[in-house]
């Protein structure tokens, strides 16, 4: 076997991992589907997936070779709060189960980081992994609209062949458009690759009307493109243009922006976030022991009194307390500062948006503090901001020197 064809093989098993640590993070709770799936059977396929992963993970990297990673260590450390509240505040069977998918999620980006270059190839696993996501919600609509657009949730779009909320669905179009806009812009893809990717995706985010994704996306993008402008021409028409179409669709179609924000909703309900500050202000509210105030009270479903909290930091601070906090905290602090003392590049813009994107998001969706697609996000930009990997010098050829004649191996002169 020759050296290429290992190497094509090591690669194909890196997405396959990369692909199966997606589907764990697709979460078991979500819309009626068209095949009702019974949770059970949803949990057994994604915790079956994160242990395939590990062992694959383990297979292609047997010696356990891993690259130095601020990001997986922070995440590392992450566990240790998880543990002691799960532990010492008794929260239970699943809160130690969650502590063990997260261990097992840590230790497959371990295995993993062997692999980060600063190269664009966990981007492009990325977006092949979510867009296979996004055309089983496409599969859905097409087979039942009706499924897909339930009036349970205001006839936004859900995944009808898989569990699926909106937010989730959202988060996944806006994600992979940015990364394929920067991909063009940086001419790693051609326009018409970019168009079947974007287009579909941009049409699925707009039937989801998820004003954080929406939002999401822009601003993410407006700053890994800035962080182009001074290097690349195509980055400032893009700019230029965005700065033009915004600026007239803000005046032309403000009233139609304005509705499909509001998706029908008053303007206190829009004011108090759909009702996420009122659980907010609960959660803060509530008294907490020493103990749970450091270190929260286990890992659970992101909920507080049976309501979701819909918000990273005071999830965080819900189930791995201030400590948690502050170690989020420093992933994106770390992250983002490594990101602006880089050079212009494409894996500079890339990393930039993930980085922005997780952030703001993580005002009104939780993730940042277990096993989720938002933690996969900030891994793909520890990749693109990992350093490229040293390559030994060739060796010198083995030249043999003929023996000298004996006349010239005597020091004298005569």
């Amino acid at each position: 076997m020759s050296a290429n064809s290992g190497t094509d093989h090591t690669a194909k098993i890196v997405g396959t991992v990369w692909g199966l640590l997606v589907l764990n993070t697709l979460g078991s709770a979500g819309a009626v589907t068209i095949v009702p799936l019974p949770r059970s059977l949803i949990q057994m396929v994604t915790m079956g997936s994160l242990v395939a992963a590990f062992a694959l993970a383990l297979l292609v990297n047997p010696r356990v070779r891993v690259r130095a990673s601020a990001y997986v260590f922070l995440l590392t450390l992450l566990l240790v709060p998880s543990l002691i509240s799960s532990v010492d505040q008794g929260a239970g069977f699943g809160a130690l189960f969650r502590c063990t998918r997260l261990a097992l999620f840590v230790g497959t980006l371990w295995l993993l980081s062997r692999w980060w270059d600063g190269g664009t190839t966990f981007v492009r696993h990325h977006i092949r992994m979510y867009f296979a996501v996004l055309a089983s919600v496409a599969a859905g609509l097409a087979v039942s609209p009706g499924t897909a657009l339930p009036d349970l949730y205001g006839g936004r779009l859900v995944g009808a062949l898989w569990p699926l909320t909106p937010p989730q669905i959202g988060q996944y179009a806006a994600v992979i458009i940015g990364l394929t806009v920067l991909l063009l812009l940086g001419r790693r893809t051609d326009r018409t690759s970019a168009a079947v990717v974007v287009v579909p995706s941009l049409f699925l985010l707009a039937l989801t009307h998820t004003r954080t994704a929406t939002l999401g996306l822009i601003i993410a993008l407006v700053l890994a493109i800035t962080s182009l402008v001074l290097t690349s021409a195509a980055a400032r028409r893009v700019f230029s243009w965005t700065v033009l179409c915004g600026a007239v669709a803000a005046v032309g179609f403000s009233s139609a922006l304005q509705a499909w924000f509001l998706r029908g909703q008053s303007q206190e309900n829009f004011a108090s976030l759909t009702g996420r500050a009122k659980v907010w202000h609960a959660l803060l509210a509530a008294p907490r022991t020493t103990t749970e105030h450091l270190f929260g009270t286990g890992l659970g479903d992101k909920s507080f009194g049976g309501l979701p909290i819909d918000n990273s930091w005071l999830a965080v601070y819900n189930e791995q307390g201030v400590t948690g906090i502050a170690l989020v905290a420093a992933i994106i602090v770390v992250l983002g500062g490594v990101a602006l003392l880089r050079p212009p590049s494409l894996s500079r813009a890339c990393a930039i948006f993930l980085i922005s994107y997780c952030a703001i998001a993580s005002y009104t969706e939780a993730g940042l503090g277990d096993a989720s697609p938002y933690l996969l996000h900030l891994a793909v930009a520890a990749s693109l901001l990992a350093a490229p990997a040293e390559t030994a010098p060739p060796a010198a050829p083995d030249v043999r020197r003929r023996p000298a004649p004996r006349w010239a191996r005597t020091t004298e002169v005569t």
